[in-house]
């Protein structure tokens, strides 16, 4: 093993402290007699290590070569920047730096671990190349990253040599491109020591837009103006307004769940980072992908001037924003900076002469979004509606009657007309049934 990493090229970059370095050194100071206590308490650090990414990850048959179709993966180089922009050109002259980088890999793929483990009088690595995962929820993993990762695996596994592997690899990365934005479909952004990280969001909510009972029309709407997204077509920033625990949300969510394999990615931000909206363009303008830039509950009080930074990326500021994002953005309330009276005046006030102007000011940040949706509460009616389907989707047996006389009850003391008030009951009738 320590004479093939030598060998690569294109994925030479593996960082100093990889599993795949570190197991090479172990190899090559087995080789030359090192103690063998201190190789073994080496090798089972590795081999932690490789557990511990299994288990975030979800691995399972052959923890090694997932490992390594991990690295093919999420490696970052020139290779996967062009196949994920325009797949594997024939002819390229860098295909055939990469036929030579997937022939070591097909190697390391089938190494043989037996004289390692034979000298070291251990079977850690056998283990590990013939696992058996303990089945465990899904939410204690990320399902997407297991479910390429394992399926990729597969594939390479069966492959017969290097050629092959290059084939199964540009394909995946024409298919999906590469790293995190490949293998996630939801982040949040954290601002660390090396510059601007984007974070899986591994705990997805599985929700669809049929799930949300009613308001059809919106959710025709935000299809079409999705689907026109994603088409390469123009689309508009879309503002979901309208009562609380309408669906506004349930909605923008329930869209990574239904276009993700046709390469829609999400980005949950908050109001306290709207100050990295230009830095998070910065990153994804380039990437094969359509993103969503998400912005829950939106909502500025008098003296907050975040807004600035929102207003400035979606349309006005010297650099365009890329046609490859919208911002999608739920709110309470049409117009989203609180105003007061005092802006309706052209009176002289706190030392500004003109406050028309500035209330056109306020109100220009909601006139920014092309598309406003209204989710409105559901009529006492359509909230009935809305128990009714719920409670048969569940499969609460209970007559009509009671059942509607205690989601109203219900409703009286826990909230208002609402599919979130209607969800909160069902739960409630669910956790009284044996």
């Amino acid at each position: 093993m320590d004479r093939l990493l030598p060998q690569l090229l294109l994925y030479s970059d593996l960082g100093e402290d990889s599993i795949l370095i570190r197991m090479a050194e172990i190899v090559r100071d087995c080789g030359r007699g090192e103690e063998k206590d201190s190789l073994v308490r080496r090798l089972h650090t590795q081999v932690k290590r490789i557990l511990d990414l299994s288990t975030a990850c979800g691995f399972d048959v052959n923890l090694w070569q997932c490992y390594l179709t991990w690295i093919l993966m999420t490696n970052d180089n020139s290779f996967t920047r062009t196949c994920e922009r325009v797949g594997a050109m024939e002819g390229g002259s860098v295909n055939r730096f990469a036929q030579k980088d997937f022939a070591v890999f097909h190697q390391l793929f089938h190494y043989d671990f037996s004289g390692l483990e034979e000298r070291l009088g251990t079977d850690c690595l056998s283990i590990l190349c013939d696992y058996r995962a303990i089945p465990k929820r899904e939410r204690t993993y990320n399902r997407d990253v297991s479910a390429q990762v394992r399926a990729l695996r597969k594939t390479l596994a069966a492959a017969e040599d290097g050629h092959e592997m290059f084939c199964l690899v540009t394909d995946y990365y024409r298919r999906y491109g590469y790293g995190v934005f490949a293998m996630n479909r939801a982040f949040r952004i954290r601002r660390g020591g090396g510059g601007l990280e984007f974070l899986p969001i591994s705990n997805v909510d599985g929700v669809l837009l049929e799930d949300l009972l009613g308001y059809e029309s919106q959710k025709r709407e935000l299809r079409r103006n999705t689907e026109a997204f994603l088409a390469g077509k123009h689309a508009n920033n879309v503002l979901l307004y309208g009562d609380a625990g309408t669906g506004k949300s349930t909605s923008v969510k329930a869209l990574i769940n239904e276009y993700y394999d046709q390469g829609l990615r999400m980005i949950e931000i908050y109001k306290h980072q709207f100050g990295e909206l230009s830095h998070i363009l910065g990153e994804i303008k380039n990437r094969n992908y359509r993103f969503i830039i998400f912005i829950d509950d939106l909502s500025f009080e008098e003296n907050e001037v975040e807004y600035k930074f929102l207003k400035a990326v979606i349309e006005g500021g010297v650099e365009t924003r890329p046609e490859n994002v919208l911002i999608y953005a739920t709110s309470n309330r049409r117009h989203l900076i609180r105003e007061t009276w005092n802006d309706r005046t052209d009176m002289e006030h706190h030392g500004d002469i003109h406050r028309s102007d500035t209330m056109e000011e306020k109100l220009s940040l909601a006139a920014r979004f092309g598309l406003s949706i209204n989710y409105n509460a559901p009529t006492p009616k359509e909230f009935q509606a809305i128990v009714k389907a719920l409670a048969r989707r569940q499969g609460i047996a209970m007559d009509e009657k009671t059942l509607l006389a205690k989601a109203n009850a219900w409703e009286v003391r826990h909230g208002c007309f609402s599919g979130r008030t209607a969800q909160q009951f069902v739960h409630y009738l669910e956790g009284l049934e044996e």
